[in-house]
């Protein structure tokens, strides 16, 4: 059987699950985002994506854009409890899904004798029973599916060959396929490479002596849309962390290990709902200058009670004493277990 994968794309996910708790938005620009000085994009409905607003944009910037913009706190417990009820629904359709985050997956189409009718009948599904769009692309490969489900948000649905992809996306910049970024772009456009068609056919000798072997020969493969076709369903998550940037640099060291403590508690109580313990905790510091610093200690026993994990995060911190601001802090859990073994919780003297 030739390979056939879907990638499949919930529509302004996080935007959707507010509206959905928020009727009366519908129909206007909505922004998914903290509120602070620093705070950036989690998501934007169509409305507002219309004055040019996207993901990861700073949040003032966006509220630039789009002056009339309402302004949603994120709701990451309601994203991932509705993430699970649409991939449930998602794996009793298709057995081998890869979920990528709360609101994307592959799944591997080999074999089915009616694709395009498969994935109309779980789209109709997560309509149904979760209220949300879904954009499904579908081709030979993972870069064909990806690319395909993007063309024709929302709810888009678009099955490719790679012969029809290289042909209808021969003239889009070469930042449209996945993992050709901006710097990447901004070199091809130097030497003349502008569009994903000319990338195709220039020779690969000129891309491996300006790229390198490796990347150059990448970009050439990208740009025909050839790729792999292996779907792997994700193991359970072997670490969870929480993290916070600041609205304010935050220069006491009382105060930063009060931060780190509260965040390592949030930490646990995710991780306990979740019936996992770690045995390796880190920290993440990011000064106000950008330079960022992990540190990290393995525990004998694995562990989910938050007391233990941030008197080991504070101790990293105080070991590594921040000598400037901190503009960020996070707290790690990892080397996850999630089996319920009754082995006893780790009381470890500091």
């Amino acid at each position: 059987m030739p390979p056939l994968v879907a990638h499949i794309d919930l529509d302004a996910f996080y935007a959707s699950v507010e509206l959905q708790r928020r009727p009366e938005l519908r129909g206007l620009p909505v922004i998914v985002s903290g509120d602070g000085p620093r705070a950036v994009v989690t998501t934007a409905s169509y409305e507002a994506r219309r004055f040019g607003v996207g993901s990861a944009m700073p949040t003032s910037r966006a509220r630039r854009l789009c002056p009339q913009a309402i302004l949603v706190p994120p709701d990451f417990e309601a994203y991932r409890e509705m993430s699970a009820r649409v991939m449930e629904i998602v794996r009793a359709h298709v057995e081998t899904v890869e979920q990528l985050g709360l609101d994307e997956a592959y799944l591997d189409l080999t074999g089915h004798l009616a694709p395009r009718a498969a994935m109309r009948r779980l789209v109709a599904d997560v309509h149904t029973h979760c209220r949300l769009d879904v954009s499904v692309g579908i081709g030979p490969n993972r870069l064909v599916a990806k690319v395909a489900s993007d063309a024709e948000k929302p709810k888009g649905f678009v099955m490719l060959t790679r012969e029809e992809a290289c042909a209808r996306f021969a003239g889009a910049g070469p930042g449209l396929v996945p993992g050709i970024g901006p710097k990447t772009v901004e070199r091809l456009d130097r030497l003349g490479i502008r569009t994903l068609g000319a990338l195709a056919d220039a020779p690969e000798a000129d891309l491996v002596s300006v790229f390198g072997p490796n990347h150059g020969r990448e970009l050439r493969a990208r740009a025909r849309f050839e790729g792999s076709a292996t779907v792997t369903p994700v193991r359970e998550a072997v670490s969870e962390s929480r993290e916070r940037t600041f609205d304010t640099d935050v220069a006491d060291r009382g105060r930063q290990e009060e931060l780190l403590r509260t965040l390592a508690m949030e930490l646990c109580a995710r991780v306990q709902r979740a019936g996992a313990r770690g045995r390796t905790i880190g920290i993440k510091v990011r000064l106000d200058d950008f330079t960022t610093v992990t540190r990290a200690r393995t525990l004998p026993v694995a562990t989910d009670d938050g007391e233990v994990v941030a008197d080991v995060a504070a101790e990293l911190l105080r070991e590594y004493a921040p000598t400037r601001p901190v503009r960020l802090l996070g707290v790690r859990l990892a080397a996850l277990d999630h089996e319920s073994a009754d082995d006893g919780q780790l009381a470890l003297p500091l």
